[in-house]
């Protein structure tokens, strides 16, 4: 069904849907995921309750539809990191504190039994470094120059990333998050090529 400006049935439901994970982002770095309620985002976006769950059954549901969003922000085309693009990701985070802060508060509450977004981090922490493992295993064959595999160092390089957006949240003045990251680059070595 078309509508007068020309938007599908369907168009409309996925613009109302994205206007609702948005808003839902914006309420969990306010409040954090516990204190987030689906009447809060409701509200943001003009619908009742009701409304809300016509798009997101669930709290969870939308928890889940906030993190694949967030991570589509970060997605290359072909999916594929390189360790020069890393530098790059980790200074565009510096300009957007707030889905920084998001993301943190979630990762941090979801290594508790039964939290909704475990399996969802479980999961994305599994293909992360799978993928920083191929961009190392790109960059430098199979042995970086201090002698460790690409599989071995990608949990390292992904603890690194993480573990200075926290430092970074926390003492922003502090903490310069991209040149920190641009030395443990330095820390890998040089490439072999």
């Amino acid at each position: 069904m078309a509508y007068r400006d020309g938007m599908t049935a369907r168009a409309r439901t996925e613009e109302r849907r994205a206007e609702i994970v948005r808003a839902a982002l914006a309420v969990i770095a306010e409040r954090g995921y516990r204190g987030a309620s689906m009447a809060a985002v409701a509200e943001r976006v003009g619908l009742t309750q009701q409304g809300l769950l016509h798009h997101f059954p669930t709290k969870d549901a939308l928890l889940v539809a906030v993190l694949r969003e967030r991570d589509q922000w970060d997605a290359l085309p072909d999916t594929r990191w390189r360790v020069d693009l890393l530098a790059s990701l980790v200074e565009y985070n510096a300009m957007r504190p707030g889905v920084v802060q998001t993301f943190s508060a979630l990762l941090g509450e979801s290594v508790t039994e039964g939290h909704p977004a475990r399996e969802y981090f479980t999961e994305r922490y599994t293909r992360v470094r799978a993928s920083m493992a191929a961009a190392l295993r790109a960059e430098y064959g199979d042995r970086l120059p201090n002698g460790l595999t690409p599989e071995r160092t990608a949990p390292l390089l992904v603890a690194v990333m993480d573990g200075l957006q926290y430092q970074w949240l926390l003492d922003p003045e502090s903490v310069d998050m991209p040149g920190a990251f641009r030395d443990f680059l330095r820390l890998l070595g040089e490439p072999a090529g």
